[in-house]
């Protein structure tokens, strides 16, 4: 079952493309095993699960700590919208005020979740971000989106922006998330997501904001509350420490989540994709993950990294990292997990080895000198 240990141990297998292709940051883009880089017997067992794919992360370091096919290419739904603020958030000041028009809101999805936007009503870009924030509000996403000079432009910019986080297994389609043909994403790469905008405070802050007041007609306005229940408690336990950052929606990708929680001054990130055993499971696995993070942060060997943004590399081509191996999409749209010829790895002992070593080795040779909605 995805999230235990294997009891057997099979010999890594490298090919000379796997070695060739391994240099800086390479351990981060494997989609490794649900194994934990470490037999030792300090470290406590993987909680169970059986979303189709999780990763957990430390937001400092960068070091992965354990994932499930992390790689594998999914509907994002709404966790998409992380990858849009990364890329949108910056370009506005949280004070400029909007008029709304009928054209901002045209093309929105037939079922999309919506804050409540109206044509006609002025917001500010600190409530139009509330409400992405919190109600995942496609009419907000498509408001924000005509501001930055339309739909296709910002498209561009997302996967642009992707790329330069070296999120290779994301396709941007639209930037609200939903169920559009060929959009795609990894929960390494909803992750590295997270991790960007975990460094803009004001991104930091909506994910952490659990209620606000929300424009309605005039001069009235409403209350709206995150749809993140692991901040809210509404349904589920609420996470102590918890930061954010995003969960989503829709009949075809199911329940997605990525969250961020810091105890004992380490924070630590999760995402978890489809789960198949109901609506809060997301949030459950979510919890029992960071649970086992902080109890095993200190007692396992990571099992790779997370990669660093081509943009905050050095400029020099003699310095700069190299591409990230494996982190490709895989050509079929899905992966099963592992890159085909380019690595066979399982059982805690040789992912130990491999970790702590092999892969480790590779990396410095190479180097010249972080109710329910659709989406």
């Amino acid at each position: 079952m995805p999230g235990t240990t294997s009891s057997a141990s099979p010999t890594p297998r490298f090919t000379r493309r796997t070695a060739l292709g391994l240099g800086a940051g390479a351990a981060a883009a494997l989609a490794l095993p649900a194994q934990t880089a470490s037999a030792t017997s300090r470290a406590p067992k993987l909680p169970k699960l059986d979303a189709k794919a999780w990763l957990i992360a430390d937001n400092d370091s960068g070091e992965v700590l354990a994932s499930y096919n992390g790689h594998r290419r999914l509907p994002p739904a709404s966790t998409l919208k992380m990858l849009f603020a990364d890329t949108v958030l910056p370009r506005f000041d949280s004070t400029l005020k909007h008029k709304v028009t009928a054209e901002d809101l045209a093309d929105i999805p037939f079922g999309s979740s919506l804050v409540g936007v109206q044509a006609g009503t002025t917001y500010s870009v600190h409530q139009l971000w509330q409400g992405v924030f919190l109600r995942s509000g496609n009419d907000a996403v498509h408001v924000l989106a005509n501001m930055n000079g339309g739909v296709d432009r910002t498209v561009a910019q997302m996967q642009a922006r992707a790329k330069d986080l070296q999120a290779n297994d994301t396709h941007v389609v639209s930037p609200d998330g939903f169920d559009h043909p060929g959009q795609l994403s990894s929960a390494y790469d909803l992750t590295l997501f997270a991790r960007a905008g975990l460094k803009n405070d004001d991104f930091r802050g909506y994910c952490a904001t659990k209620v606000a007041d929300f424009p309605a007609s005039g001069s009235k306005t409403f209350q709206i509350q995150n749809t993140d229940r692991l901040l809210t408690g509404q349904g589920v336990t609420p996470y102590e420490g918890l930061i954010g950052v995003k969960n989503g929606y829709t009949s075809h990708a199911g329940n997605t989540f990525t969250g961020a929680a810091t105890r004992g001054g380490r924070t630590l990130l999760v995402t978890v994709m489809h789960p198949e055993s109901g609506y809060e499971a997301v949030y459950e696995e979510t919890a029992a993950l960071l649970d086992w993070g902080f109890a095993a942060a200190d007692k396992v060997r990571p099992v790779g990294e997370l990669a660093t943004p081509l943009s905050e590399q050095p400029k020099s081509p003699s310095t700069r990292e190299p591409h990230v191996a494996g982190a490709g999409p895989a050509a079929s749209g899905t992966s099963t997990g592992s890159h085909g010829d380019d690595l066979a790895l399982g059982g805690s002992m040789a992912l130990a080895a491999l970790a702590g070593g092999g892969l480790l080795a590779l990396r410095r040779r190479a180097k010249p000198t972080g109710r329910r909605r659709k989406a």
